[in-house]
């Protein structure tokens, strides 16, 4: 079946994205399943979640594994995905002889090319939980054969924003080799800290993703509570919005960048 790829670049449920520069939208907005006892996720994006797709990305979601559990072998084709781990430890194995231990603060990028086949598994005694990016990679990188790549923390390059570290996952300086058109950061708020929210640059649009903690936004409208799994949407003409952190649980979260989404 012939696929037309412009569609892929968005899918969002009609009304729930408003002609705004930056929205804010609590994580009960948005689909958790727990379709069997091992496994918890909350689609931020695909799924059933209103915002099916974001330019090529499929889907955003967190995934909670509880130990001695996972997911067997299984096939993927045509994506990039990228596995950011956030508690405990993954391990991943694959077709084409990859294999190992993504920890947590790690990253991984795997490349399906045609086909490839890996399975996912929490081998530990502790439960695990990760962010999983798929992305529909770009028509000039079909060809490609499938491989993956892996990168600890220290060799994300990080910067200081405010009372915060911000580290470059996906373009910009990071070292992975991406074959999608976007950017990807991870945000750390100290505990009580401030930072500014990096506003998309032209051409782009933001999702930010918060993946631990809770705080407040300061957005146009006044002061909003924010807590995991909460979502900011934004366009390149957002006002500077800034994010401070409880005092007990520091704010983290995940800023994806992407081709444009929300109307303008």
């Amino acid at each position: 079946m012939a696929v037309d790829i412009p569609l892929l670049r968005s899918a969002i449920e009609p009304g729930f994205v408003q002609d705004a520069s930056v929205q804010h939208f609590s994580a009960s907005t948005f689909p958790t399943i727990h379709p069997i006892h091992w496994l918890h996720s909350h689609f931020a994006v695909g799924g059933w979640s209103p915002l099916q797709r974001l330019s090529g990305m499929l889907t955003a979601h967190m995934t909670r594994i509880a130990p001695h559990n996972g997911f067997t072998w299984h096939p993927h084709r045509g994506l990039e995905i990228y596995t950011w781990v956030i508690e405990g430890e993954l391990y991943h194995e694959d077709s084409t002889g990859g294999r190992g231990v993504i920890k947590a603060g790690e990253l991984q990028r795997m490349f399906a090319g045609d086909y490839i086949e890996h399975q996912e598994l929490n081998l530990s005694d502790d439960p695990t939980r990760v962010i999983q990016i798929w992305f529909v990679a770009d028509l000039e990188h079909r060809g490609l054969e499938p491989h993956y790549q892996q990168l600890s923390k220290d060799a994300l390059p990080v910067r200081r924003v405010g009372d915060a570290d911000v580290y470059s996952l996906v373009g910009d300086d990071s070292p992975i080799e991406q074959h999608v058109t976007a950017r990807l950061t991870a945000t750390w708020v100290d505990g009580s800290g401030t930072t500014t929210v990096e506003a998309p640059h032209a051409g782009e649009d933001l999702f930010l993703y918060v993946t631990d903690g809770a705080g407040t936004a300061q957005l146009p409208q006044g002061e909003v509570a924010v807590g995991q799994y909460d979502v900011l949407l934004a366009r390149p003409d957002m006002p500077a919005v800034t994010l401070t952190s409880s005092t007990d649980q520091p704010l983290r979260y995940m800023s994806y960048y992407l081709k444009p989404f929300i109307a303008n």
